[in-house]
């Protein structure tokens, strides 16, 4: 579903990311894990085509899409959920979710929306600022299903959250794998990352220094820890 090839990203003369490549399978849920300032999530914006300083190649389920810009791509069912949630704050939880145009091949409907987040249904008429960090978190994800999204990249959705909210956004990422969406996320919480995704790639120093599987990743839970200073 997600192809990259030799990317690399600057800020300025800064460079982040350094001939990055990596495949994300369809119907794959995978984690990039790595260090703050790693390159990770501008990895994700360079996927997505927000991010103007790169070179390299990125194909979506086998087309070259290096040269659309974002709103093509979202076209194409490549969905963003940035890790500020980026919802309308004055609208209302049912306007979030109706505004943006259904452009996927296979977009949700606001029935099926609401029956995998009830809680987004009780809150469906109150502004976006009126929801909890767990509830913008939710309206997030649901916004980019009901869009039609097929990939959807996602900056660590699990950010200060409480447990019972991270397990509820690991229940809805479950479910959308279920129904064939391919997730590529950023996420620091590996205990989180084995419990959702199948792979892992670290990224050290804008570099993909190595995949891992789960078993690989729990069994080395402690180094890993150590690494990132969580």
């Amino acid at each position: 579903m997600l192809r990259i090839e030799n990317l690399s990203a600057w800020y300025g003369e800064a460079q982040v990311l350094r001939d990055v490549s990596l495949e994300v399978a369809t119907g794959e849920v995978v984690t990039l894990v790595g260090r703050n300032g790693a390159g990770k999530s501008t990895l994700l914006r360079c996927a997505m085509g927000l991010h103007a300083g790169q070179r390299g190649t990125v194909e979506l389920d086998g087309r070259d899409v290096t040269k659309l810009p974002a709103y093509r791509r979202a076209r194409l069912g490549l969905g963003w959920v940035p890790d500020d949630r980026g919802s309308y704050a004055t609208l209302s939880v049912t306007e979030n979710l109706t505004l943006p145009p259904a452009v996927g091949p296979d977009p949700w409907s606001l029935e099926r929306v609401y029956e995998a987040f009830p809680a987004l249904y009780e809150r469906r008429d109150s502004a976006a600022t009126m929801l909890s960090g767990g509830e913008q978190q939710m309206l997030a994800l649901a916004r980019v299903l009901r869009m039609g999204a097929r990939l959807m990249l996602c900056d660590e959705p699990t950010e200060g959250l409480s447990p019972l909210l991270v397990q509820q956004v690991g229940e809805i990422l479950r479910q959308a794998k279920q129904h064939g969406v391919t997730v590529l996320l950023v996420e620091q919480n590996l205990h989180f990352a084995t419990g959702v995704a199948d792979r892992h790639y670290l990224l050290a120093e804008g570099r993909i220094a190595e995949a891992m599987d789960n078993s690989e990743v729990r069994s080395r839970e402690r180094e890993l820890l150590s690494y990132l200073g969580i």
